[in-house]
């Protein structure tokens, strides 16, 4: 006998179809049976009342860090997955900056049989763009894309070489695949510490300049332009850089972006605490960059959000703010970040900030069974939350293995109560299943 769950009265709001009114969905197997009436006629299902709360497409991160192999004492993709599923996710990317790095085959299996063996949460696995991210010679991006790779990256470094990225676009163009770049100068980032600006001299820190970011972008445009290849620009920090992507697209590149919740939430001037789990990478930036970003995410210059989880342990993130490594945990409270900061006051609609977190990003990844349309025959991959229910990050236990979130202590508003992974509850009435 087929498994059924009926959300009754649920507002679905699936920007793929259009979407967004008060409908029951019903559930059989690994699929959506029926919305609206149809749902509802049928019998014999798991109801579960769903008045005042929001159904949506599982969210899709296209910039996870799950840390495994290498860095287990910092996450593993069980943890990392199970703190996905809590926080609405049904897929993510994962960054290959792992030990061994994540530029060959066999890597990337390792990664997602490890994810299959969860069964929490899809993951796709990043290739690395150079080997060792050296930053000097091509991976084997052709092996890796037949191995179901779709992006490539040296994430936690930028691509220095003009060269190199030249070839790693061709190459993208050739297997269909994205090109996903840090964008950092090395010659105007080196010993970083923060963004450049009147706080990092109050604050006696090194600072890097935005313009260590849009350089970059600059040139990876012209690459783009060149050579027709997929460019991805990652967790973009600098208003510069929107200006430049803006344009880009307008010219007809193959090009998306995506920004953090961090960086369309918290400033440089939010450092003068010295918080460690406040120095991330690419830097806090200034209101104007903040300003910037929010509009660049608000007219789809940029495509998505992406939480750039990145989990440390606590003795790491406990030394001088100089010398602790940079990143900020996400995972657990991108959505509601995004429905505090920018829903709430009205600077992004409901179905905006769903298409960003979900839709956009599954699109790019070429992920077809994610971000939906919710119709019937298509796979249940589901998340419904209570927009209205109120939080502070940190006064529960993360289901991360780490701590270091730049929101611990903040007031955020809407709860993940069910996330459902092809009709099996990965979360249920907001606690893991497993």
């Amino acid at each position: 006998m087929a498994s059924r769950v009926l959300f009754r009265g649920a507002r679905v709001v699936d920007p793929a179809a259009g979407h967004d009114a008060i409908a029951d969905v019903l559930v059989e197997d690994e699929t959506i049976s029926a919305i609206g009436a149809d749902a509802s006629s049928r019998s014999k299902a798991d109801v579960l009342d769903c008045e005042g709360l929001v159904l949506a497409p599982g969210l899709v991160d296209l910039h996870a860090h799950l840390r495994e192999p290498g860095f287990e004492h910092k996450e593993t993709i069980e943890t990392g997955t199970r703190a996905a599923a809590a926080g609405g996710y049904t897929a993510l990317c994962a960054m290959p900056n792992t030990d061994p790095v994540a530029d060959n085959t066999a890597v990337v299996m390792e990664v997602a049989n490890l994810a299959d063996k969860a069964g929490l949460c899809d993951v796709l696995a990043a290739g690395a763009i150079t080997r060792e991210l050296a930053g000097e010679s091509l991976t084997d991006i052709g092996e890796m894309a037949e191995a179901g790779v779709r992006l490539f990256t040296d994430d936690g470094h930028c691509v220095q070489s003009s060269r190199v990225m030249r070839l790693a676009l061709e190459y993208a163009k050739a297997f269909d695949v994205v090109i996903c770049q840090h964008s950092q100068d090395a010659g105007l980032s080196e010993g970083w510490q923060m963004h450049e600006g009147y706080y990092s001299a109050l604050l006696g820190l090194t600072g890097t300049p935005s313009e260590a970011e849009s350089i970059v972008v600059a040139r990876d445009l012209a690459l783009a332009r060149l050579t027709g290849g997929r460019l991805h620009v990652t967790h973009v920090s600098a208003g510069q850089s929107v200006e430049l992507i803006r344009h880009g697209k307008k010219s007809g590149l193959r090009l998306s972006a995506d920004v953090t919740p961090h960086h369309l939430t918290l400033l440089d001037e939010d450092l003068v605490t010295y918080d460690t789990s406040l120095r991330v990478n690419p830097p806090l930036r200034s209101v104007e960059d903040r300003e910037a970003l929010r509009a660049g995410l608000a007219d789809r210059t940029l495509d998505a959000v992406a939480t750039d989880h990145a989990p440390h342990a606590a003795e790491d993130k406990e030394q001088e703010f100089d010398q602790c490594p940079p990143g900020t945990i996400g995972l657990e409270t991108a959505l509601a970040v995004v429905l505090t900061e920018l829903v709430s006051p009205g600077r992004l609609s409901l179905s905006d900030a769903i298409d960003r977190l979900s839709t956009r990003p599954a699109a790019i990844l070429g992920l077809e069974e994610h971000g939906g349309p919710l119709t019937p025959g298509r796979p249940a991959n589901l998340a419904v939350f209570d927009p209205s229910a109120q939080w502070v990050v940190g006064d529960r236990p993360f289901i991360s293995m780490a701590r270091n979130s730049a929101f611990r202590g903040r007031t955020v508003q809407g709860k993940v109560l069910h996330t459902m992974l092809r009709g099996t509850f990965t979360v249920r009435e907001g606690e893991p299943t497993r």
